[in-house]
This record gives structure tokens, sequence and C-alpha cells, in this order.
């Protein structure tokens, strides 16, 4: 593969002249055009034999017995769920801070999210405040939790160990959202290995890319056939299958209620040269990353992300915390300080924005999302840590392809806007 970072050299132009930085860009080639070529020219472009293949190589990268390619990685957690047998009335345990397509998947079923905090220094779900939860729920609405969300969270494997337990304790099924999963894994054990379902996600944000497009892993063969038939409107045959086989001309039978969120054969496609390059974009990214780390160190107002000993970074997005010791009130966090800070990091991206740099916030506190917030009559401070990490935290450029050069206008223009 090409090193197209090569491609990126920096400017000599005047800083106002310099083509913007974005928070993100995925990385095609010659590989992936000839791929779309070949299945254009193939006739057949929905799902197919290349999803069928994607799915086999993803399964295999990651060691799971079963890998089900669907239209995005919030359509796998949506199956997921379903597969997992769970109904109206349900509910769910999942981190506040979090992207919504957590929490909507969830809803889609008509079960609910119970929301609980995060460590605000890994931003990743906390067994003590699951733990604390279920001591402040009834009897009745303990038991009607049948699940537990975890979510690898911007490429940083859930500590899945404690999550384990408490889901063997009450006999939850786990279901990971490891949108952000792929490539992280801690003390040797890769992002989705240790949940009976993990969900992945191929945005272009993430670390490969085939458009939209997720993919859900189980080693649970019943499982995957359920995936796979509520993928395809529940048909009892598939597309791919009665047009290669006999009797393609009858309609299949439909026995339950289905979903189309299959991929298509071009995504797939784009999805099988994405995972030939995936070591060298996660070795590129894990340099980038200690290249921000490096630049960091001097800046006393953003902390760098935290990755705990035996834990390998995927490095999805590079997300800091701005001021966070300046929130705390003793070992408690100050939620009137928070929102105070969060105005000076809004303005501190605004400034970076006119710089020509990206930025974002790492992603939402759930519970202060409109429809969350008035469905279950949420308060900002309900989850103080998730509320932290949505009002300070600060997603830098982060991609193959950005340049150490690169960086460093990211982290002057930071350092100016301070």
């Amino acid at each position: 593969m090409p090193d197209i970072r090569k491609n990126h050299t920096a400017s000599s132009l005047p800083a106002e002249c310099e083509p913007p930085i974005p928070i993100a860009r995925p990385c095609y080639d010659e590989a992936e055009e000839t791929a779309v070529a070949a299945v254009l020219r193939s006739g057949w472009v929905g799902q197919g034999p290349q999803v069928a293949a994607f799915e086999e190589v993803f399964a295999e990268y990651l060691g799971f017995g079963h890998a089900v390619a669907v239209s995005s990685g919030t359509s796998a957690l949506h199956l997921a769920l379903l597969a997992a047998g769970i109904k109206p009335g349900d509910a769910v345990i999942m981190p506040s801070f979090t992207f919504v397509a957590t929490a909507n998947a969830i809803e889609y079923i008509g079960a609910r999210p119970v929301l609980v905090d995060i460590n605000p220094a890994t931003f990743n779900i906390d067994p003590d405040s699951v733990s604390a939860t279920l001591d402040s729920l009834n009897p009745d609405e303990r038991s009607n939790v049948k699940a537990i969300m975890p979510v690898s969270l911007f490429g940083r494997c859930a500590p899945m160990g404690e999550i384990k337990a408490l889901a063997g304790q009450y006999g939850w099924k786990i279901i990971e959202d490891a949108a952000c999963g792929l490539g992280a894994s801690h003390h040797g054990i890769s992002a989705g290995r240790e949940a009976e379902m993990a969900c992945f996600s191929f945005h272009p944000r993430k670390v490969i890319c085939t458009g939209e497009g997720g993919m859900v892993t189980t080693d649970d063969s019943r499982v995957a056939d359920s995936v796979r038939t509520l993928r395809n409107h529940a048909a009892s045959v598939s597309g791919h299958d009665r047009h290669t086989g006999t009797g393609g001309s009858r309609l299949p039978d439909f026995k339950q209620l289905g979903y189309n969120y299959r991929m298509t054969d071009i995504q797939a496609a784009i999805g099988i040269e994405q995972m030939k390059k995936l070591p060298q974009f996660l070795a590129t990214r894990r340099e980038a990353a200690a290249v921000y780390d490096r630049l960091l160190e001097s800046i006393p107002h953003i902390k760098a992300p935290v990755v705990p000993e035996g834990h390998i970074h995927a490095y999805q997005s590079y997300v800091c915390l701005y001021r966070p010791d300046e929130a705390l009130s003793g070992q408690s966090i100050d939620t009137a300080a928070v929102e105070k800070l969060a105005c000076h990091r809004n303005d501190l991206m605004d400034r970076l924005e006119r710089a020509g740099i990206a930025t974002r916030q790492g992603t939402h506190a759930v519970h202060t999302l409109a429809y969350y917030r008035d469905r279950y009559c949420f308060k900002a401070d309900d989850f103080p840590a998730s509320l932290m990490a949505d009002r300070l935290s600060l997603a830098l450029p982060l991609y193959y392809g950005i340049t150490p050069a690169d960086q460093e206008r990211v982290v002057t223009a930071l350092t100016n806007s301070l």
C-alpha cells in the first residue's frame, strides 16, 4: 500500500492560507477503485458474494465464529438486541456518555435504556456506577434488566472483566457497542471478544470505512442465523440464493417481522480492501497519537487520553479533556463549574475552526439530549462524569495521512487559542 502521508508536506503558505485540517479522512486508493469496478462489472451490486467474503475476513481477523454484515453500526445494535431476545418493557444498562445510536437501538425495541455514569479518566462505563444504579432500583425494575451494553469508546476497550462479573451475577446478556473498537485490545483480548455479541461500525470516522456499514460478531450460530434473517426482511431465502439457485421465480416466506438492513457488495468490496490495510491504519494512528502525547505535555489545560497498562488503544479518535482539574471540588465533580468551563471549551473550538482546524466534542451525554432528557426526566447533574465528558471533551484531528507537521500546526493553533 502506498504511503499517502508523503503527499502531505508542511506548507510554506501563510497560516491563513493553509488548507484546513479535517477531523477525519477516510483513506482509499486504486485497490478500492478496482474492487468497486469489479463489482459493478459483475452485475450483482446488492448483498451477495462480496458481503460473504467480507464477513469471512472480518470474523477471521477477530477470531469470531460468525460475522454478519449490515447497513450500519446502529442496525447492528438493533439486530443484536433482537437476536438476544430483548423485548418491549425490558431494560438494558448502558453508559450515558456515548453516541445516541446506543440508546436509540434500545428504544427501537420498546425497551428502556438504564443509564449509568462513566469513569472520566477512560470515558468508559463505570462498574461502580452500575452497582449503585442497581441498588437504586426497586425489585421489579431490577428484574426487568436483561442486558448490559458496554461501549468501547474512541478505540479503548471497556472494563469487560467487571462487566462480565456483573452480567454473570444477574444473568444479563452482554452486547458490546464496539463501533469504535476495531483494533483495540486489553491484555491480548480484542474488543468485542468477551461479549456474546459485538457491534462494529464502518462510518467515515471509523478506522476502516465502507461509507456506511456495520457488523455483528458472535460465536453463537443461532444468534448469527437470527441476525442474517432479520437483516433481509426475515425472508426464508436470501435474494442471492434465489437468483443463483433453483426456484428463484417464487417469492420466499416471511414468518416474522424483519428489516432492510443489508450491506451492498459495493460496500463489502471496499471493506475487504480496507481490512488488508488495517494493520497499517492502526500503526500510523498510534504513531500520530504518540506525537500528540508529546506535543501536549507542556499544555496544562489539556489532558491527553489515558491508556492503562495492558491496553492497546485503536485511536478511532484522539479525545482530550479541557481543564478537567478545574471542574473538581475535592473528589467530586462540580457541575456548575463544568458548565462555565464548557463555554470556554466551545469558544476554543470556534477559534480553532477559524484557524482551519476541525475539532469535535468527544460524543454526547445522552441524558442531556432533548429526547432522553424529556422522556425520562433526567437532570444534567444525574450523571456528572458523563456531563463533564460531554462539556469538556475535545477531539483533535486524527486519520491515516496526518503528518507530524499537521499535528504541530494543530497544537500550535490550540496553544494560541487557549
